[in-house]
């Protein structure tokens, strides 16, 4: 029954149309689409990997509010896989942990915490609340974690001094890593970052952004402008 249940989340996901595979798999027991959902998220193809991490947050939520302890174990799966211990690399896991946090409440209230630590250095002893991902790839999964969940969090993430932490990505030699810095801080309006937005205003560097279904091509300039005027509107 799991293979069955995989082979056709795979066959949906792959159609490329991610609000036919919403429908469609609304109609599943969320129990049972989690483990083909943690496989096709290590599938190569870019819209696949994407709808699935779309699907994955929506089907987490609806099983938090079911199952609240369910939802959690999710949760932590996506924690282990990006744990050194994990032998894995958690391809997916920051942006499919932020993409269930952006629909739940209660579940960004438990975990948002973890997807702010990845962007920041274990302190002392005392205090280690630090995870920092030191690969470009999964920082990229983070910063595009952190600019969904500030579509709809942008208080908490403020109240939690998440600005600072966006800096040092806007010199990554990682052009997406630097365009979703950019992205984050204009979305969160941090007017402290105009200085260091306006020093990537002629960064003509495409890189390729997911959206609710849809990838589209940009440049770290055009994302530039985009924030700076988000942070001028606010005055």
């Amino acid at each position: 029954m799991n293979r069955k249940i995989k082979k056709e989340v795979l066959a949906l996901l792959e159609k490329g149309d991610l609000d036919r595979s919403r429908s469609e798999l609304a109609k599943f027991d969320e129990h049972g689409l989690v483990n083909p959902l943690f496989s096709a998220l290590y599938r190569p193809e870019e819209l696949l990997r994407w709808h699935t991490i779309s699907i994955f947050g929506e089907v987490v939520s609806r099983l938090a509010d079911k199952d609240m302890e369910a939802a959690r174990i999710i949760m932590r799966r996506f924690i282990w896989s990006l744990n050194d211990e994990s032998g894995g690399i958690g391809w997916g896991a920051p942006e499919a942990m932020a993409e269930a946090m952006f629909y739940h409440d209660r579940l960004c209230d438990e975990y948002h915490h973890m997807l702010i630590s990845y962007m920041r250095p274990d302190g002392p002893l005392a205090h280690q609340d630090g995870n920092f991902l030191e690969l470009p790839a999964l920082q990229r999964g983070v910063l595009w974690g952190i600019c969904r969940l500030a579509e709809n969090r942008t208080p908490l993430l403020l109240e939690k001094e998440i600005a600072p932490d966006l800096f040092p990505y806007l010199n990554s030699p990682d052009a997406t890593v630097r365009g979703l810095a950019v992205k984050g801080l204009g979305v969160l309006g941090v007017t402290a970052a105009m200085a260091d937005v306006q020093l990537l205003l002629h960064d003509k560097e495409s890189i390729r952004l997911y959206h609710d279904g849809d990838i589209s091509v940009c440049t770290i300039a055009e994302l530039s402008r985009s924030a700076l005027e988000h942070i001028e509107g606010q005055f």
